[in-house]
């Protein structure tokens, strides 16, 4: 007797932490790196220019956790509809006062060039939002270091107000 597959379990709501608790870094002023989705590559942006990944819900300034925020995703067809949907959280005043969007990161999901649907989609993305793209890093994939450090890291640095560590994992 043959079972059906079963699908794979929901992600939550956007905004719905899986566990809750505080995401606590050093000040509110630290930056908080907020995941659109799961392997957004948030983690290896936490390594490389510090601050605190919050997991995929809005941190509340008022627990002490970071009001300065930056939004990241893949630049999948999945991770730029979750950069939306959470955009569109934030805008609808489901997110805490006192939140400020440093703006929104989108790390390539493959090397190469975006397919035009996609593409179109960031185009969306920028009307809304500063949208920073971070190039497939082939080192992350394997938990390694990149040899160069790509000009849209240092300003991405630039805008969280980092020191470019050049260290990376994968998220």
């Amino acid at each position: 007797m043959r079972r059906a597959a079963q699908a794979p379990a929901p992600e939550p709501a956007w905004g719905r932490p899986k566990r809750p608790g505080a995401a606590r870094g050093t000040s509110r002023d630290e930056v908080g790196w907020v995941k659109a989705h799961g392997g957004s590559g948030a983690t290896s942006l936490v390594e490389v220019f510090g601050g605190v990944e919050v997991g995929a819900r809005w941190p509340d300034p008022a627990r002490g956790e970071p009001r300065r925020v930056v939004l990241v995703g893949r630049t999948s067809a999945r991770g730029l509809r979750s950069v939306s949907q959470a955009l569109g959280a934030l805008n609808d005043g489901h997110a805490p006062q006192g939140l400020e969007l440093l703006g929104v990161v989108l790390v390539a999901d493959a090397p190469g060039r975006l397919p035009l649907g996609l593409l179109r989609r960031v185009r969306v993305l920028r009307s809304v939002a500063r949208v920073h793209r971070v190039p497939w890093i082939p080192a992350w994939r394997t938990g390694g270091r990149p040899r160069s450090v790509p000009g849209q890291l240092a300003r991405l640095a630039e805008l969280v107000g980092a020191e470019h560590r050049g260290e990376g994992a994968a998220s």
